[in-house]
């Protein structure tokens, strides 16, 4: 039989049936209160109360328990297992936006339309296109079925999508796949920081917040890998492995709890996009995902194969590959540093060395007497970009979107954030190469060193922090 656990401060914790839940009053003063809903027959973990009464963390439905003050580092099994689970969306996020780097050109030849830039960077960009969508449609689902039901729903695309991508006998058809997959990690973008972020002790959710981040980098990893390991010829290999995570995904999240919110109704209410809107929370995350995407670092992931041959590196897989490598190791350390140093400041400092990543690349391909380091210029100038970006311009706007904003509205002001992202995404991945064709390289990454400067003047201005605080108290 299911159970769970109550405790006290003052009592040890007892074990009682959930069936007996249905008949018994508990007293107040050594028991969870009761709730309008009842809670579904799954096993939570409720530990001694935290010092802010409105916690979500400390709620009868709380998902996590509290650790004594000898484990604060210790992470819960069953957060562990939904973070983990959870983040089969964000690797699937990441694989599918690395993926095409490689094998482009041999799909196009493949497909028969090698001689239509158009239909190849549609082939691209389609993905970010059913992304948007899919973002937009993610908070509604999340707050109307709950988030575990959505994870469950979000299979469906990711799977369905990979499938059609790989059995592509058309370029119309791989552009329909591509949408169709996009549409998942469209969900996946938002669901996955929402599910995080409302699962996560507080002092440990800027921690297991940037896990998020980590496994997109690790999907982004895997695919740029994959491209190396794997000819182009067989691109269709490389897209049948994408509906693995969808699998693993659905999997998982059935046998994980939902969240504490979604348990307790608060997500229930329906809110309009106006109410999110009046929101500040709600703007930060939409401003922070719009920087974030116009300080450049989606132009490098997807054309850094291009970028590399251009600038004299030979071994333009390998790069790019390494682009994901310090990726990877970046984010690590910004989920050691977050709860130390703190969001904001982590922001910041982010935006200050892409800035000057972006500066010191700008002027080696402008200036005429750096021409014959331009490639090592271009080689280790993106790598300390990408290093500075997944430090905190990477992982934090997510994180602090779900921070600063309230239950009711946290779910839409997610879905407004990550369309946003998609949006911007989008168009940077239409208009990077016809901007390198009109100005040249050398004027684009100015541009990106400038927006980043902006973001420095933003977060300074605009940016709370929110390191150590509940979620209920933000």
């Amino acid at each position: 039989m299911s159970t769970w656990r109550t405790t006290t401060c003052n009592a040890r914790p007892r074990t009682v049936s959930i069936l007996q839940t249905q008949n018994l009053k508990f007293r107040p003063e050594n028991s969870i209160p009761r709730q309008r809903n009842p809670v579904p027959r799954q096993r939570f973990m409720v530990g001694p109360p935290r010092r802010s009464p409105t916690s979500v963390m400390s709620s009868s439905i709380g998902f996590i328990s509290a650790t004594s003050a000898g484990e604060n580092n210790k992470v819960p099994g069953d957060v562990l297992l939904g973070v983990s689970v959870a983040s089969c969306g964000a690797f699937a996020f990441g694989y599918h936006l690395g993926i095409l780097n490689g094998p482009l050109g041999q799909i196009a030849l493949d497909l028969g339309f090698e001689s239509n830039p158009f239909l190849q960077g549609l082939v691209v960009s389609s993905c970010l296109a059913g992304a948007a969508a899919g973002s937009l449609g993610g908070s509604g689902l999340a707050d109307s079925i709950g988030r575990k039901k959505a994870f469950l729903v979000d299979c469906v695309p990711l799977f369905v999508g990979a499938i059609v991508c790989a059995l592509a006998s058309s370029a119309t058809m791989m552009v329909l796949g591509r949408m169709v997959v996009g549409v998942g990690i469209g969900l996946s973008s938002a669901l996955v920081p929402l599910y995080i972020s409302e699962i996560s002790p507080t002092h440990l959710r800027g921690t297991l917040g940037s896990i998020n981040q980590l496994m997109i980098c690790i999907g982004i990893l895997a695919a740029l890998m994959v491209n190396v390991l794997i000819p182009a010829t067989s691109w269709r290999t490389m897209m049948m492995l994408a509906a693995v995570p969808a699998v693993l995904l659905g999997l998982g999240m059935s046998a994980c709890p939902d969240s504490p919110v979604s348990l307790s109704g608060d997500s229930s209410e329906k809110m309009s996009w106006s109410d999110a809107f009046s929101s500040k929370g709600a703007r930060i995350g939409m401003v922070l995902f719009l920087i974030q995407q116009f300080s450049g670092i989606n132009a490098i992931v997807y054309f850094s194969t291009a970028v590399f041959k251009s600038a004299g590196i030979q071994s333009d897989a390998l790069a790019s590959a390494a682009v994901g490598v310090i990726n990877v190791l970046g984010t690590i350390g910004a989920a050691s540093l977050i709860e130390k140093t703190g969001r904001k400041d982590l922001l910041r400092l982010s935006f200050v060395g892409m800035g000057a990543c972006m500066l010191t690349m700008a002027l080696g391909l402008a200036v005429p007497a750096a021409a014959s380091i331009s490639g090592i210029l271009s080689f280790v100038g993106t790598l300390a970009y990408v290093l500075c970006f997944a430090m905190g311009a990477g992982p934090v706007p997510g994180l602090l979107t779900a921070e600063l904003v309230g239950n009711r509205l946290r779910g839409t002001a997610m879905a407004m954030a990550m369309a946003t992202h998609w949006v911007c995404n989008f168009t940077i991945g239409q208009l990077f190469l016809p901007a390198v064709s009109a100005f040249g390289v050398a004027s684009v990454y100015g541009f990106f060193a400038v927006v980043c400067g902006i973001a420095v003047v933003y977060v300074q201005g605009s940016v709370p922090e929110t390191k150590g605080r509940e979620l209920g108290d933000v």
